[in-house]
């Protein structure tokens, strides 16, 4: 072995130590790409703000044909300008994912090429450990190039030791980069789960304005009437169905009677929690109905498995005929039970207040008065029993998001429900004074 061969290695370490500690620098035109869509995005997010503060607006006027034809022209056009949001969102999200994916490949090989020739640094060293100290002395011309030389030795071995902390260190690194390109991918599905809503949603409303114009011809006297008309159907809303997830569907009456029960242990205001009843029930429907055995097979999901099955033991219920949501937007795990779509370990720290709420010991997450009374304390948790636009509408977007509750993406979520809401405070009104 030479000074060559030590100065060699030792460049090579160093050089390992940089890579691991220096950053990606983009091309000026990714950078210049990625400002533009900031920029685009920042304008559409405004742009959706000021139709959601239009919307409001028109919703305090007395209700005329002019008033909710512009209310429909609204949120149609918020909803469009929502799905080109969320489009700048996902491209921008697959560009992280194209460049952490390059970085974990650069990485690896990185560490393999480390592993290379940490290994024949191994292998050196093993033979000069098989070597007598008399027989490596003979070997060197000068007693002095002898000391020189296990210098050399002890800097390639504390080279050794340098490196296989640098390589663990980026194994650490490489595995969170790995775990972030999975929660990536996680966001950018669900992130087009939510696009697939919206352009449901803009779909209700082009044929909700269809149907208006329909059955009034664009004249004011004719939708005066259909608005009364419909304040005399008082029975045919009681009698129609409101539909849930995981359960049977329930007549809209039997819905309001069960939000009135909840709204006398919690102070939430029946027609917000029928609103956010109702728009878990539209994203059950477009997840689907899954099994807790495939859908929470992945190794994060221990937690909801063993929770699901203490859950349906103590009822008594068979968990493989349990219908849950399937993991589409969940990230790793799917879940979600019956009317409130709790996941099984939410249910589990919410079980003693249900009991307390409605009676029933154990509580059932598909009994729609057991749900009912778990978005009901759940709603109140996020603040919902302050009451109010603001206060509702975000506490809606907690029972969805938790802690991501303030990121646009999510906020069709709470436009939704408390348009349900006031469309539910109608019909309540509506059965009252019938």
């Amino acid at each position: 072995m030479n000074g060559i061969r030590v100065t060699f290695i030792l460049v090579a370490v160093f050089s390992f130590a940089i890579f691991t500690n220096g950053q990606v620098v983009d091309p000026s035109a990714v950078s210049e790409r990625r400002a533009k869509l900031e920029d685009e995005l920042k304008k559409l997010e405004t742009q959706i703000q000021g139709f959601r503060g239009r919307i409001l607006e028109k919703q305090k006027e007395s209700a005329t044909f002019e008033r909710d034809v512009a209310i429909l022209d609204a949120q149609i056009e918020k909803a469009r300008l929502g799905i080109r949001a969320r489009n700048i969102v996902i491209g921008r999200i697959s560009d992280g994912i194209s460049e952490k994916s390059e970085m974990v490949e650069e990485l690896l090989t990185k560490i393999d090429k480390e592993k290379a020739s940490l290994g024949e640094l191994l292998r050196r060293i093993y033979e000069l450990d098989q070597t007598a100290l008399i027989e490596a002395m003979l070997g060197y011309g000068t007693l002095s190039d002898f000391f020189v030389e296990l210098d050399n030795f002890d800097a390639i071995q504390r080279a050794v030791h340098a490196s296989f902390a640098n390589i663990q260190e980026t194994k650490v690194v490489t595995e969170e980069e790995i775990d972030n390109l999975v929660t990536r991918k996680a966001e950018e599905v669900q992130l087009r789960g939510l696009q697939f809503l919206e352009k449901k949603r803009i779909e209700e409303r082009e044929g909700e304005k269809k149907n208006l114009l329909k059955a009034t011809k664009g004249k004011e006297a004719e939708y005066q009437k259909l608005l009364k008309s419909r304040q005399k159907d008082a029975a045919v809303i009681r009698s129609q169905l409101f539909l849930l997830t995981g359960s049977p569907d329930i007549p809209f009456e039997k819905a309001v009677e069960l939000a009135n029960r909840a709204f006398r242990a919690t102070g939430v205001r029946p027609a917000f929690l029928l609103g956010v009843i109702a728009e878990e029930s539209n994203l059950g429907a477009n997840v689907g109905t899954g099994n807790w055995k495939i859908d929470m097979a992945h190794r994060r999901c221990t937690k909801q498995r063993t929770a699901f099955e203490k859950i349906t033991s103590e009822l008594g219920l068979d968990p493989n005929l349990m219908p849950v949501s399937r993991k589409a937007w969940y990230g790793y795990c799917g879940g979600a039970m019956g009317p409130a779509q709790f996941m099984p370990t939410t249910w589990q720290l919410y079980k003693k207040r249900i009991a307390k709420a409605t009676g029933h010991n154990p509580p059932n997450p598909w009994d729609p008065g057991d749900a009912f009374a778990a978005s009901a304390l759940l709603l109140k948790d996020n603040g919902a029993a302050a009451g109010g636009y603001t206060a509702e509408r975000r506490a809606a977007l907690r029972y969805l998001a938790g802690s991501n509750w303030y990121k646009s993406a999510y906020a069709f979520y709470g436009d939704d429900v408390m348009a349900l809401a006031k469309k539910y405070q109608e019909q309540m009104d509506i059965i009252l004074g019938g």
